[in-house]
């Protein structure tokens, strides 16, 4: 079968790559550069414990592609030849005192690995991962296996009927294309951008140990010591400036979690786009259509991207 698959972010190119390990007849489209915006923009943190705290949809699917994240890595690491930073590090959290308890037995039920401490939750197996690394890796197995690769290709339209199928995953973009299918076009469910400022500061490689967390304040460190602090919410539209108040509010509270931070300079500072939507993440076909929907994560596509790929694929495998 062949698929066109709009948006060449994290999750257009590994449901690439899963469908052309399947034989499928795979082009992947992009408005700008393969993965140029919100999934290389991205800190990488996989922490399903620090992001619900509450029974949802949202939990059980971050938990269940946590599961999967170790195996992935390994697989697209060996196919593709390139080393991968991801570790399990863990997680210090510091979560309020009257809800810790409740926190950790709900997740813990979920299938979390938390520990209860005095002034907080520890997450053993929450960890991170450098998106770069993983789309670096990705490109070169779609390529390897024929993946047809269109960068700088705007796509305000497309006929689905020119295609087996049609996987729109162009994150906060998405719902902005037009999609026909039997000449009618088919009612997309809106996203809309979330601009995010993060923060970043080199330091000695295993200076930081446990990434941490308050709320959605984090720090989290790569295996070279680069050290990234995040992260704001701002309902901007696709505002690409940064701004320097927002950057130094971060750094401040960052420097609360680990003092370290306080008299370093930031090396980088720099925005991404997270694709919210209301009663998002959409995995799934649209109904009575060849189309399919992989976007609205919002602050998780990275962490989900091994579940979205594998879902969609076998969907349109099935």
């Amino acid at each position: 079968m062949d698929v066109t698959i709009i948006g060449a972010g994290l999750i257009g190119s590994a449901i690439a790559w899963r469908l052309a390990q399947a034989g499928h007849v795979v082009t992947l489209t992009d408005a700008g550069a393969f993965g140029g915006e919100c999934s290389s923009a991205g800190a990488g943190m996989l922490t399903p414990g620090g992001e619900f705290e509450e029974p949802s949809h949202w939990l059980d699917l971050g938990v269940e592609s946590m599961r999967l994240y170790p195996d992935f890595v390994a697989e697209l690491a060996s196919e593709s030849g390139l080393s991968i930073d991801f570790a399990q590090c863990g997680c210090l959290n510091f979560a309020d005192g009257e809800s810790r308890g409740r926190r950790a037995e709900l997740q813990s039920r979920a299938g979390i690995a938390v520990e209860l401490r005095p002034d907080m939750l520890f997450y053993p197996r929450d960890g991170f991962v450098d998106p770069t690394h993983l789309l670096r890796a990705l490109r070169r197995v779609c390529e390897t296996r024929g993946v047809r690769i269109l960068e700088d290709r705007p796509v305000a339209q497309i006929d689905a009927g020119e295609s087996g199928a049609v996987v729109i995953a162009a994150g906060a973009w998405s719902s902005r294309i037009r999609v026909l299918h039997g000449g009618f076009p088919l009612e997309l469910p809106p996203v809309e951008p979330v601009k995010g400022h993060l923060v970043g500061f080199d330091l000695e490689p295993g200076s930081l140990g446990a990434m941490r967390r308050r709320g959605h304040t984090y720090v989290l460190q790569r295996s070279s010591g680069f050290t990234i602090a995040g992260s704001t919410e701002e309902h901007a539209g696709f505002d690409r400036d940064v701004n320097p108040a927002a950057c130094a509010e971060i750094h401040r509270q960052a420097a609360a979690l680990w003092p370290t931070l306080e008299s370093l300079s930031p090396r980088a500072c720099w925005i991404g786009f997270r694709p919210f939507s209301t009663d998002g993440p959409h995995i799934r076909r649209v109904e009575g259509s060849n189309v399919w929907l992989a976007y609205g994560h919002f602050r998780n596509g990275i962490l989900l991207a091994p579940l979205t790929a594998a879902r969609i694929a076998a969907e349109i495998m099935g």
